[in-house]
């Protein structure tokens, strides 16, 4: 696993990490992804909530722990969950500290199959999250069978966010959206000052991208001194 943070820009700290796959030696996430198979799915998912969770807690990570996680890999919600509660405990890490984001890797079989899913985990204490929200199968419709706690804002719409007029005027709707339902929001991919300033005047300060920091394997990496003091100077 590698971590990037996730930060609160208006607190001027780390609010979370997401956990994201890499081979033994370090390789990306396309190099392990691509050997995803059906007879694999369930036992891949299930090694990489227990090592997320168990290099969170050796790295001593505070705030949250997001994990992807793969919907179609869940057979049965309860059953499922059962590994990653059990190494939760082993280790210490408190259930209300995870996150997990449904990712848009494959579309989900049923509405019905990803409704128990989330209503399970929330019974449990977990959040829950919608990833790369405004791509390919992570639309309203989705938001409205599930409603999460958390909305992850696709790359695409935050890119040169600043200088597009109407990547502000769907964002800046989202985000009233979000404040509406209630649910957090959290913009993906954020590369530039200009586009971190854009997203603050809309009201989004939970910032993920390599303005902050790049993932780092199996550490915690810090966002960047010079981008927190120039935010917190503007």
């Amino acid at each position: 696993m590698a971590f990037q943070p996730i930060v609160d820009i208006a607190a001027g700290e780390v609010w979370g990490w997401e956990a994201l796959v890499r081979g033994e030696h370090g390789e990306g996430a396309h190099s392990v992804l691509s050997r995803i198979t059906d007879d694999n799915r369930y036992a891949f998912d299930q090694q990489c909530r227990i090592r997320a969770i168990e290099l969170a807690h050796r790295l001593g990570m505070p705030g949250r722990l997001s994990i992807n996680f793969l919907p179609n890999a869940v057979y049965e919600p309860k059953a499922c969950i059962r590994a990653t509660v059990e190494a939760a405990s082993r280790v210490g890490f408190p259930l209300e500290r995870i996150q997990f984001e449904i990712t848009e890797v494959e579309e989900v079989g049923t509405d019905g199959h990803l409704r128990r899913i989330v209503d399970e985990y929330r019974a449990m204490g977990l959040g829950t999250a919608i990833d790369d929200f405004g791509a390919g199968y992570a639309g309203l419709n989705l938001l409205v069978r599930i409603q999460p706690d958390v909305l992850k804002l696709d790359m695409d719409l935050i890119r040169n966010i600043d200088q597009d007029r109407v990547r502000r005027l769907i964002v800046g709707q989202m985000a009233a959206l979000a404040r509406e339902l209630p649910c957090l929001l959290i913009a993906e991919g954020i590369e530039t000052l200009e586009e971190a300033h854009c997203l603050r005047e809309l009201g989004i300060t939970l910032h993920q991208g390599y303005l902050y920091a790049r993932p780092a394997f199996e550490a915690l990496p810090q966002p960047a001194a010079e981008v927190m003091t120039a935010l917190r100077a503007a």
